[in-house]
């Protein structure tokens, strides 16, 4: 969808010169759809494979069991649906967790407040959201600092003015100026106001889940979010094998009110998981199944994603790593085992370990993504703006991984087969000895035919060194400037907007009540 924001215009004599060159000199950007890969899916295990990880994650859950901790109701829930549960653990009879999830859908519609940039999460769809949870920020004009509400409006904007990203995310900083019990309000608030693509609601507390619900039907209406998916939300596991009060409690919010959830275990192999690929396979597998069988104890067809955080540890420093063989390992190999339960499939972004934006992060990055591509993921969380183990986010970084998300679409094109792919009449209007750079051909689609980046350098070495020398993230800085000099808040009814503040002074006068 193309947005036009253009200058007033008034009547003068030779008009439609003026009235061409406004045309020209307008604020044009558009959001892609989301990528439809035509692409096959590396698909690393073979069914042995595959049936040797699915029985160790049953076995996992039968005889080790998982743990639902300070959370009476979910274990009757558990034990109601026919579960073993001694104290806080849980063993699902081998079987149960499988059936419960095949009443998830295997794919659903996120709506936006555009409904042209609606999502279509599951099948061969990817779609592409930003960075999510970081404390700091750095760019360049303040270095390393904590995230403020500032910062946070500001990557909301980029989201929105970035033509490959489909979706606003949801905590793409942590704003440390705001109280933590109040912050979610003002997330929300800009994520709906500033944007007009699909959110994330909160998920650091149930009530905090309830205020996202009770903020989309101000937005939607109460009876529009009851029948739509107006929400998808990160509830992570705390891996190994328990599912704590506050995400499960947030879970419950979501799946009772129709909104989806991303169950996603939060995988640091060698710390939260074993060293092996298989045996972290098979506890990926039995906590996804743990949590989306639960979500569907909640709410029978509740919308619901397999997740999977995946990352390695060096093992000198317990840091962790990213972009590393057996990340993408697992990353692929979850994508086989969500496809084979039948559910959209979440992992990947652009994961690195850099402090800055520079070759480490650029390396680690691509990895990531392109594993993210081809294991068959439909929603990439973090997919621009990562830095420092997911402790920082950058500006500059995010402008130049939404630019390299533009690679992605491409790739997952495939290769087009047409007759003007052939391209048989230029090879014969040119033949031996000739070029390609005039002929029709090439004058019929030069224009499409490859991907170009919006931020990087091709110019010849002497004007590079004529303007400056500059590198890549001082080049990402003038494209962040460039993005938000350009950008134009999307229209909200009036009266829409003045409900959705009302309800956030409202809250907060509430919080500040039941602290007191």
């Amino acid at each position: 969808m193309s947005e036009t924001a253009q200058p007033a215009r008034r009547r003068t004599r030779g008009g439609g010169g003026a009235a061409r060159r406004a045309e020209r000199t307008a604020v044009r950007f558009e959001t892609a759809p989301a990528i439809r890969r035509r692409i096959p899916d590396l698909e690393i295990l073979d069914e042995e494979a595959l049936e040797i990880i699915e029985r160790n994650a049953e076995t996992v859950l039968e005889e080790i069991g998982v743990n639902f901790v300070d959370n009476p109701g979910a274990l009757e829930l558990w034990r109601e649906a026919g579960a073993d549960v001694r104290g806080e653990r849980v063993h699902i009879p081998r079987g149960l967790a499988r059936s419960l999830c095949a009443t998830a859908p295997s794919q659903f519609t996120q709506v936006a407040r555009d409904r042209n940039k609606d999502v279509e999460i599951g099948g061969r769809n990817l779609v592409l959201a930003p960075v999510y949870g970081p404390p700091f920020v750095r760019d360049s004009e303040g270095g390393r600092r904590y995230a403020t509400m500032a910062d946070f409006e500001k990557f909301v904007k980029l989201g929105y003015m970035s033509k490959w990203l489909h979706h606003s995310g949801g905590t793409v900083c942590e704003p440390t100026d705001v109280p933590v019990n109040k912050r979610h309000l003002d997330m929300l608030f800009a994520h709906m106001t500033l944007s007009d693509k699909a959110f994330m609601g909160s998920v650091t507390e149930p009530s905090r889940a309830q205020d996202s619900v009770d903020m989309c039907e101000v937005l939607f209406g109460a009876h529009f979010v009851q029948q739509n998916t107006c929400m998808t939300s990160l509830i992570n596991i705390n891996s190994p094998l328990t599912f704590d009060s506050v995400m499960m409690g947030a879970l419950e919010v979501f799946a009772r009110n129709n909104q989806a959830s991303i169950i996603s275990p939060f995988i640091v192999g060698g710390a939260m998981a074993p060293v092996s690929v298989a045996g972290t396979l098979a506890q990926v597998l039995a906590e996804v199944m743990a949590g989306v069988a639960y979500s569907q104890l909640v709410r029978k067809g509740a919308p619901v994603i397999f997740g999977a955080f995946v990352t390695s540890i060096d093992m000198n420093s317990g840091a962790p790593t990213f972009g590393t063989p057996e990340a993408a390992q697992i990353t692929y190999g979850a994508g086989q085992l969500a496809r084979r339960l039948g559910l959209p499939y979440r992992s990947a972004g652009s994961f690195c370990g850099s402090k800055l934006p520079d070759a480490q992060a650029a390396y680690e990055t691509a990895n990531s993504l392109n594993t993210g591509l081809l294991s068959g993921v439909n929603f990439m969380l973090h997919a621009c703006g990562w830095l420092e183990g997911g402790l920082v986010a950058s500006p500059e970084k995010f402008v130049l991984d939404a630019d390299q998300l533009g690679a992605l679409h491409h790739m997952a094109r495939g290769v087009e087969m047409d007759e003007n792919a052939q391209a048989m009449d230029a090879l014969r209007e040119v033949g031996p000895g000739g070029h390609f750079l005039g002929c029709a051909h090439t004058q019929a689609n030069f224009k499409t035919a490859f991907w170009r980046s919006e931020v990087f350098d091709y110019k010849p070495f002497e004007t590079w060194s004529e303007e400056g020398a500059r590198d890549s993230a001082t080049l990402a800085a003038v494209r962040v400037d460039k993005l938000l000099s350009d950008y134009r808040q999307p229209e909200m009814d009036p009266a829409t907007h003045e409900a959705l503040r009302d309800f956030v002074a409202r809250r907060k006068i509430e919080i500040d009540g039941r602290s007191g």
